[in-house]
């Protein structure tokens, strides 16, 4: 698997090169500011990309929006965004496309190597890793009685914040010890509540998490 990764602090870059190549996936290129990561997502066409936030030169948000400019050239280009603090309309803005193959984790989960390995392979196969910081701020947020999360019991919202972090129904139902078709049956009824209906062109997961997102504004 070809991975572009953005990061420019060199010991951070060469950390995360020698750990992705250890997982056998292939550096296609490594760099270091915006304009260097659009060349590369132009040009080589990766099956994920890794990337810092902030990169050179603005330092402020350069990575995630060279990020999206590739998405919107390429439809589902798998982008796995790193960043030192929580920022919730960074993660807003991956998944506004409801398309699925975003990630957004903190830069403190890279030192977990099987955590992070995993949410890249998640990302880069069409599905979602939210950092569990960023679900967790928002549930300090619940939602109002009257708003789409509030028709949700306490189950369905802790099946949802896993959903939200890309977990699958197996790994969600691994998690709380519970049956596969008891999350089966709770994510069911979470699209229907969210109404979120069945449809070939929207990833209904995806948009539970945006539906999720909304709700801290």
């Amino acid at each position: 698997m070809r991975v572009v990764l953005a990061e420019d602090l060199f010991l951070l870059r060469d950390g995360l090169v020698r750990l992705l190549e250890a997982h056998d996936f292939e550096i296609a290129a490594a760099v270091e500011s915006g304009p260097e990561l659009t060349r590369a997502l132009a040009e080589l066409e990766p099956d994920v990309a890794v990337v810092d936030v902030r990169l050179p030169p603005t330092h402020t948000d350069e990575g995630l929006q060279c990020a999206l400019t590739a998405r919107r050239a390429r439809p589902g280009l798998p982008v796995l965004v790193l960043s030192q603090h929580v920022e919730q309309l960074y993660a807003r803005e991956l998944l506004a496309d409801g398309t699925g193959g975003v990630g957004y984790l903190l830069k403190d989960r890279v030192f977990d190597a099987a955590q992070f390995v995993d949410a890249v392979h998640r990302v880069a196969a069409g599905g979602t890793a939210m950092d569990p910081q960023v679900i967790q701020q928002l549930l300090t947020r619940r939602a109002a009685a009257d708003q789409p999360l509030g028709r949700l019991t306490p189950r369905e919202l802790e099946v949802l914040e896993l959903m939200a972090q890309g977990r699958s129904n197996a790994a969600i139902a691994g998690q709380l010890v519970v049956t596969e078709r008891a999350i089966a049956k709770h994510t069911s009824n979470i699209f229907a509540k969210l109404d979120l209906e069945v449809s070939d062109d929207d990833n209904r997961r995806v948009l539970a998490v945006l539906a999720y997102l909304d709700q801290g504004r």
